[in-house]
């Protein structure tokens, strides 16, 4: 999973195996800023419509999703990334296999 020569080198292609029929998820980094966290989605699988606090970042790794913000659905494919306004319902759906990294902003939303 991680370079021998820097234990802090992660190659996210590896990090994380697909599981028949399940959302796996592996924390990358925890702190008081925040997540990053990559998850393994089956093909069918995904998460229901939920909404978090904080704003947050996806970006696909491999494989095809479909995230819907509100009532906005989003096709995304390896490379793609999308914006998860806080306070906003979203869902996930896989399309295909796929793997997404979410980085998670746990800091109030600021005041433009």
């Amino acid at each position: 999973m991680n370079d021998e020569k820097d234990p802090s080198v992660v190659n996210v292609f590896a990090a994380l195996d697909y599981q028949v029929e399940s959302v796996i998820s592996r924390v990358l980094l925890k702190n008081a800023g925040g997540t990053i966290t990559l998850f393994a989605f089956d093909a069918g699988e995904g998460l229901s419509e939920h909404k978090t606090p904080y704003d947050a970042f996806v970006t696909v790794v491999e494989g095809e999703t479909r995230i819907r913000i509100a009532d906005t659905e989003h096709t995304l494919k390896a490379g793609d990334s999308l914006i998860l306004p806080a306070n906003i319902p979203h869902a996930v759906d896989s399309i295909t296999k796929f793997k997404m990294l979410l980085v998670m902003i746990k800091a109030p939303k600021s005041e433009s």
